[in-house]
């Protein structure tokens, strides 16, 4: 009956190999020992050649300590991992892509810490450490973020305090554009077979102007085409119409909203009206982005127009049953990017 070697622990493998050689040495037929044993016949002379060995002999058959696994990291060194990637670039550290791969992981923790770690390996690793693989927000590199520091916690909380003292009220502003062919979010299929959605064959376009405010008031207009200085003017001033409180408009540095004609309407409604401006590449400062980021998900992206339906009515329906619902207008404040603005 054959035996399988393998299946014995290494001390009495060892004790085998010696005693087999040792026999051979005393006269005795290797195939006869090899076979009491039970192994394949030509172990034997594997064995005999290993302990021929000059300045060795019988000793290279003695069991080596197992390799076992690649030695794994440090409780130290993982939270050393988490740093590097929680929140950093890895160009930061002289790799060539900036997003964090298992690749790109396992390529820095060889370079620092000499450890060589497969993939499967560092993906378990970075779920030990609460890290996922996520779609990352894009960010200008323009940013500044001492001005968008400054803004959350001096500039913004000076400008709700003086419309506090005035009686006045804070607004957020921002403006939008929608397309009818628009399809945002994805739909079932079948594998290989995109689904198709039907929409107008005919391209509908519309703009469209916003201000929140935290306490739930909403303000909308619709217009064709881009935004210009006259056209900004025009939307203003249907906004103010009928205010009887001061407006602090928060908006962004649109090179429309920062125009003399731009100025000398603002200056020529005597403190009633008050632009104030975002630091720049901050969109998510304004909650008003959120607005439209509702609307484009759950309106004609959503429900694409059918036949005798017009891009125009279905937005301004939409935008109509946003200002009838101050609860979901205050919901666009919670979230955490537009957590510095508060009541004063």
């Amino acid at each position: 009956m054959k035996r399988d070697g393998r299946k014995l622990d290494h001390q009495t493998l060892e004790t085998i190999r010696f005693m087999a050689v040792e026999r051979v040495r005393e006269g005795e037929a290797p195939s006869s020992v090899i076979a009491s044993y039970g192994f394949s016949r030509t172990t034997i002379y594997k064995w005999l050649a290993t302990a021929s060995k000059r300045g060795v002999g019988v000793r290279a058959l003695a069991s080596r300590p197992a390799t076992g696994r690649p030695r794994s990291l440090t409780a130290r060194q993982e939270q050393q991992v988490f740093r590097w990637i929680n929140g950093n670039d890895p160009r930061q550290y002289g790799l060539d892509f900036g997003l964090w791969t298992r690749r790109v992981v396992a390529e820095l923790i060889e370079r620092k810490f000499g450890v060589e770690l497969g993939l499967t390996a560092v993906g378990e690793l970075l779920a030990k450490l609460g890290l996922t693989p996520q779609k990352p927000l894009q960010r200008a590199y323009q940013r500044d973020p001492a001005a968008i520091e400054k803004w959350q916690l001096e500039t913004y909380p000076a400008i709700a305090r003086k419309a506090s003292a005035e009686g006045g009220e804070v607004f957020f502003w921002d403006e939008s554009g929608f397309r009818a062919d628009a399809v945002h979010g994805r739909t079932w299929g079948v594998k290989g077979q995109t689904p198709v959605v039907e929409r107008p064959g005919q391209r509908q376009s519309i703009s469209a102007a916003s201000a929140v405010n935290a306490k739930g008031a909403f303000w909308y207009c619709t217009y064709e085409g881009g935004l210009t200085a006259e056209l900004f003017v025009e939307l203003l001033q249907k906004m103010m119409r009928h205010r009887s409180k001061p407006v602090h408009l928060v908006v962004d540095g649109l090179p429309a909203h920062k125009t003399n004609l731009v100025k000398r309407y603002v200056e020529s409604t005597n403190g009633r009206l008050t632009l104030h401006f975002l630091p720049g590449y901050a969109p998510e400062l304004n909650p008003d982005e959120l607005v439209w980021s509702h609307v484009k998900r759950t309106g004609v992206a959503r429900a694409p127009l059918r036949k005798g339906e017009r891009l125009l009515d279905k937005i301004d329906a939409q935008l109509n049953k946003i200002k009838k619902t101050p609860r979901l207008v205050r919901s666009f404040f919670g979230a955490p990017s537009v957590a510095y603005i508060t009541d004063w």
